[in-house]
């Protein structure tokens, strides 16, 4: 066994050493998302649950546009490899036009969804706490999507060190303007739930302006940037390449959305514990994600210099990872399920709910985490459209029908609903390792299959 490990050894540093400043980064947004949701439950109940059903919405359509944002990620590493770096700020300069397209396609989405928010049948005494948080979020959607491209340029270049001092910068300036807005603190009014939105709404405003000035502080891509013209042949390139990502990834955060649509018919207090759960859920996500983005940044090199063997190599060196932290993951929450719905809220009845779904969340760990590195191994070789597919049946077909039946038909309530979870991982696994094993067995020398 340790002989057959030894061969990964430079996977394995070359993945931590790009993964960890990008795992870092995402979590000081998830430690955020910690906060939030601490800071929100203890000021009330009611407030979590208008949160939880917000949340899972605009996460949705964030998580869609962030995938979409993937497109540059490709293109990237294929310049770079090049030593192309004139051409890298030319694609910068037009996936910022193509994710303006997709932006105020996102907003008007959410604009109909905020318009037919009765028709969603949530509990009626959230409803007046819903709708001004529902605006604040949608605002900041237009920043989040802005920021993305140059997140992607940053950590596509190499320097994902940068990308993670902008977001725990950021994600601190929210923490400190939860703090002052939410309890009415300095001076300022106490806002509840409304605050938390706008703290976020100006946080992520700061991170796209520290985004763009380490841009500009890039001489040779800056030139690139200025000299290259938005052109249409571009702009279908990045739309064929991030659509796939950004549906995989959307349909897999509609999933999640519609099931807490579902938890809210059961009622607040299922809501909240739902919110409580899923906020768990992404600090274990984002360790993955992370992990899959620095696969997907070292196949699109290796795919680039023609090193099918690497591929493969750092593909199985990103499981092998993603192993080792659902190992750590579910012994964390298995140690901890008697006190950690305590950190959030102290309504019992809530937390009664939260004990129900913590050992739900361990059970999906190692089928989630396994999906993500396959799923940005494919990104990284530009086969996306196979993934959206994937993702299709795995959320859609299998995932969203299974919680409905468990939860309602067999009347299994809130852990029903969230069962359908590993059993539609399980299957995406399933599919995507056929995928990457035929799409990177036809390059290998017949004496590495």
């Amino acid at each position: 066994m340790y002989s057959m490990l030894e061969k990964y050894k430079p996977c394995y540093r070359s993945l931590i050493t790009l993964g960890i400043p990008i795992i870092i980064g995402q979590l000081g947004s998830i430690i955020t998302g910690f906060a939030d949701t601490i800071m929100v439950g203890q000021h009330s109940t009611e407030e979590l649950a208008a949160a939880s059903f917000v949340n899972n919405i605009i996460n949705a359509f964030i998580i869609l546009g962030t995938g979409f944002s993937f497109n540059l990620t490709p293109l990237i590493g294929m310049n770079l490899a090049r030593r192309k770096h004139i051409a890298i700020g030319a694609w910068l300069k037009n996936s910022l036009a193509a994710n303006l397209t997709t932006t105020l396609l996102l907003l008007t989405i959410l604009t109909m969804v905020y318009l037919h928010l009765n028709a969603l049948h949530q509990p009626q005494e959230i409803m007046p706490l819903i709708r001004p948080y529902f605006l604040i979020s949608l605002i900041s959607i237009v920043f989040v999507m802005a920021a993305n491209s140059f997140r992607q340029f940053v950590e596509g270049i190499a320097n994902p060190s940068i990308s993670m001092w902008v977001l725990l910068a950021g994600n601190l300036l929210n923490v400190a303007g939860n703090y002052l807005l939410i309890y009415g603190k300095g001076g300022l009014p106490e806002m509840g739930l409304l605050g938390a939105g706008i703290s976020t709404l100006l946080s992520r405003i700061v991170m796209l302006l520290l985004f763009v000035a380490v841009f500009l502080r890039r001489h040779s891509y800056r030139k690139g940037f200025a000299l290259s013209r938005i052109n249409s042949a571009s702009w279908k390139t990045l739309n064929a390449i991030g659509w796939p990502i950004g549906l995989q990834q959307g349909l897999e955060a509609a999933t999640f959305c519609i099931t807490a649509i579902m938890v809210g018919w059961i009622g607040k207090l299922e809501l909240a514990a739902h919110q409580i759960a899923i906020t768990v859920s992404l600090i274990s996500f984002t360790i993955y994600l992370g992990l899959g983005s620095a696969v997907a940044i070292r196949t699109s090199y290796f795919k680039s210099a023609g090193d099918w063997d690497m591929v493969r190599k750092i593909t199985l060196a990103g499981i092998h990872l993603a192993l080792v932290v659902v190992a750590l993951v579910c012994a964390f929450l298995y140690f901890s399920q008697s006190w950690l719905g305590y950190l959030f809220t102290n309504d019992e009845a809530v937390i009664r709910v939260v004990k129900i779904l913590l050992p739900i969340l361990m059970l999906y760990q190692l089928g989630d985490s396994i999906q993500i590195i396959l799923t940005n191994a494919l990104r990284g070789l530009a086969d996306v459209s196979v993934i959206m597919l994937i993702s299709l049946i795995a959320n859609f077909a299998i995932a969203i029908p299974s919680g409905y039946l468990l939860g309602f038909v067999l009347d299994c309530g809130v852990a029903g609903l969230w069962f359908a979870f590993p059993i539609s991982f399980v299957c995406s696994v399933v599919m995507l390792s056929w995928r990457t094993r035929q799409q990177v067995g036809r390059h290998l020398h017949p004496s590495l299959r």
